[in-house]
């Protein structure tokens, strides 16, 4: 079965208020058995406008990325972030 990932990409305006969102998160993240393979970190902006911050989160399927999406740890922890940041996540199945 493909693995399933998060790609998000985000502008942090409140770093301070964003640690909240990390500690709310990792709950989820943690109950889905999410695997970080990019989180902040250097990055090389080559096309378009792109975004400060840069995550890549690994799942088991596709399937168990979603499900951690829409449950109600991540849930409460994404009101949390969009609080304090601005950004995109995309859902994708690996190959």
């Amino acid at each position: 079965m493909p693995k399933g990932y998060w790609i998000a990409r985000v502008d942090v305006r409140d770093a301070e208020g964003y640690k909240d969102y990390v500690a709310a998160a990792k709950l989820a993240f943690d109950k889905y058995g999410a695997r970080m393979l990019a989180r902040g970190g250097a990055h090389e902006l080559a096309e378009g406008a792109g975004r400060g911050r840069n995550v890549v989160i690994e799942f088991a399927s596709l399937e168990i990325a979603h499900d951690c999406y829409h449950s109600p740890e991540y849930q409460a922890a994404k009101a949390i972030r969009q609080k304090y940041a601005d950004g995109e996540i995309v859902l994708v199945e690996g190959i």
